[in-house]
């Protein structure tokens, strides 16, 4: 097992990817995968994690009750993230039991790629939960806040004040700003987007592949 994130850089060459909610972190990654990258979502492996017969999943139980699951065993992930995010303390408590086992099972799906292989890695909390620590470079996804509120709204239906909770309980997109190698914005067009996106990739791939 590897004990710090930064032991995977010699290991394989990752780019970080994060941003906060409906900034287009993975409209982003789909174009880093249909460019040839190892795309690995953090969300995605929350959500295999805690599928029916998980020790994490037991845990969420035992922390937030029955009533968050759904009728057929599997975590009712809305129910859970209404109540999360108007508490930031029953946040924190669910971030216990499910950040660890993301970042084992994501460290263990790295690792199985090919030694040549270009991973990136989609992270909401990269710079909070360390990951840049084993990132070659780091994007981050931007679009004002009033665009997120309406994504959220129209492509998640969520109410108004669902979707301004769920921006508040995450830290300010200026920190992560100011810390991005690469900021990629999106509150323009797709297409302008996708040009972006392939710049920056060129350009990255390129420095790969002249310091190897």
């Amino acid at each position: 097992m590897l004990e710090t994130l930064s032991q995977l850089r010699p290991l394989r060459c990752i780019l970080g990817l994060t941003g906060n909610i409906a900034t287009g972190k993975s409209t982003v990654a789909k174009q880093l995968n249909a460019l040839g990258a190892h795309v690995f979502d953090a969300d995605q492996v929350a959500r295999d994690v805690v599928a029916p017969g998980t020790p994490a999943l037991a845990q969420i139980i035992h922390q937030f009750g029955a009533q968050m699951l759904r009728p057929d065993g599997s975590l009712d992930r809305g129910a859970l993230g209404g109540l999360v995010f108007q508490n930031p303390q029953l946040l924190k408590k669910l971030e216990a039991i499910t950040h660890p086992v993301v970042r084992a099972e994501l460290r263990m799906r790295i690792v199985a790629t090919p030694a040549d292989a270009i991973c990136v890695i989609e992270v909401i909390k990269l710079f909070e939960s360390g990951w840049s620590d084993a990132c070659r470079q780091t994007w981050v996804t931007y679009c004002p806040s009033e665009m997120q509120l309406a994504r959220l709204m129209l492509e998640r239906g969520l109410s108004e004040a669902e979707a301004q909770a769920r921006i508040t309980a995450q830290n300010k997109q200026a920190d992560k700003l100011a810390r991005a190698d690469v900021v990629i914005d999106t509150s323009s067009t797709i297409a302008r987007t996708r040009a972006h996106v392939e710049r920056a990739w060129q350009a990255f791939v390129t420095e790969h592949r002249t310091s190897v």
